[in-house]
């Protein structure tokens, strides 16, 4: 595939123009962490409530459109992406006339859950046994060579514990197939970890590289609930190396988001999300420059900012409903984040960011906040 070599660093002269593919809340984040550096952005969405089309131009149009691209390619100065599920031939189709980070490569591998796991192992990261699945017979052999405990995943598409299936006995065969809809999928050996973790790692035109300290993930019903950041995590090192390899070896662009399981004897990766991050938005108020800044900075060609903590930072999602403000708020260290979605059960309507001088600190203000949050 094609992909634009890298671009000479954007004037800091004159506002840059950025346009974004995707409109919701990861949009919005950058679009109001770009605005306090004078920058101006159009966004591709099709949805007419989409949370970002307030801060910027709105072409309302589906992520393919051609006739949106070349409008998006013409206005803008350099194209970035919301998220990950647009069509590859759309941003290769961008790469022929503007620059556009991340490429076509990176989209492609995070795309498909085998492609992913295979340039994971040919990068030297470790990941959990696999196999590749495309009918209900392939499905027993491949349970055959994972064994029980696994899960079945859709090769693509699914986020948020969605188009996956846990197998426990032969028994749990017939449905989880059915539950994938004769789509291609992905059988994967269930591990038995001590926690999640995840990375933040950003790479610029420049090549120039900054990583985030690590978060510690604890998900609910398959959605991220909680990330929990320390200073000197011990799987900080074997994570950085592993994001330095992937970032280098896609010559990727931006801000890149890998999870792993930590395992007795290092970490599994489980995926990688090429994009700004939900296990990143504590760096909003408790980093030194916030991930969406510094994706900003890193497809400008700028330098990029300081990826120090400030002390001690949690990160919780609010799902399905935005609780009373006022009790949250008059909380210590607590920062709301509202990003202005329509209440629908199972849906991220925002996230409170938690900033403390301690680690006991950050844990009772957490604690505290939860027991609000889940207040009736």
């Amino acid at each position: 595939m094609h992909e634009p070599a890298p671009k000479p660093p954007t004037s800091d002269v004159t506002p840059a123009h950025i346009g974004i593919i995707g409109a919701g809340q990861l949009g919005q984040m950058l679009a109001l962490a770009g605005i306090a550096l004078g920058l101006r952005f159009t966004f591709l969405d099709p949805s007419a409530q989409a949370p970002a089309g307030r801060l910027g131009r709105h072409i309302q149009a589906e992520y393919d459109d051609e006739r949106a691209l070349e409008q998006l390619t013409v206005e803008c100065d350099v194209i970035t992406l919301e998220f990950e599920n647009i069509p590859v031939s759309a941003v290769t189709s961008v790469s022929h006339h503007n620059a556009i980070y991340p490429g076509a490569r990176a989209l492609a591998v995070a795309q498909d859950r085998i492609t992913e796991k295979q340039y994971f192992e040919s990068q030297g990261i470790a990941v959990a046994p696999y196999a590749a699945v495309d009918s209900l017979e392939s499905l027993g052999t491949a349970v055959e060579k994972i064994g029980y405990p696994a899960i079945l995943k859709t090769r693509r598409l699914g986020y948020d514990g969605k188009g996956q299936a846990v197998l426990r006995t032969p028994a749990d065969l017939p449905a989880a197939w059915a539950q994938m809809h004769e789509q291609p999928a992905i059988l994967e050996q269930m591990i038995a970890f001590t926690r999640e973790v995840s990375i933040i790692a950003v790479r610029s035109t420049q090549g120039e590289l900054a990583f985030y300290p690590v978060g510690e993930n604890r998900h609910v019903g398959g959605i991220l609930h909680r990330t929990d950041i320390h200073p000197d995590d011990p799987a900080q090192a074997q994570a950085e190396s592993s994001a330095r390899r992937v970032l280098i070896g896609l010559d990727y662009v931006g801000v890149l988001a890998i999870e792993f399981f930590e395992v007795e004897g290092g970490l599994i990766a489980n995926e990688m999300a090429p994009r700004v991050h939900n296990s990143g938005h504590w760096t909003q108020n408790g980093a030194a420059t916030s991930q969406f800044e510094n994706h900003l900075r890193a497809i400008l060609g700028w330098p990029l900012g300081s990826t120090t903590g400030k002390g001690h930072s949690a990160m919780l999602n609010l799902i399905g409903q935005i609780p009373p403000r006022r009790p949250i708020l008059a909380l210590p260290g607590v920062h709301l984040h509202d990003y202005g979605k329509e209440a629908r059960a199972g849906r991220k309507l925002g996230h409170i960011n938690i900033v403390a001088d301690t680690l006991n600190a950050c844990r009772v203000h957490t604690a505290e906040l939860e027991r609000v949050i889940a207040a009736p």
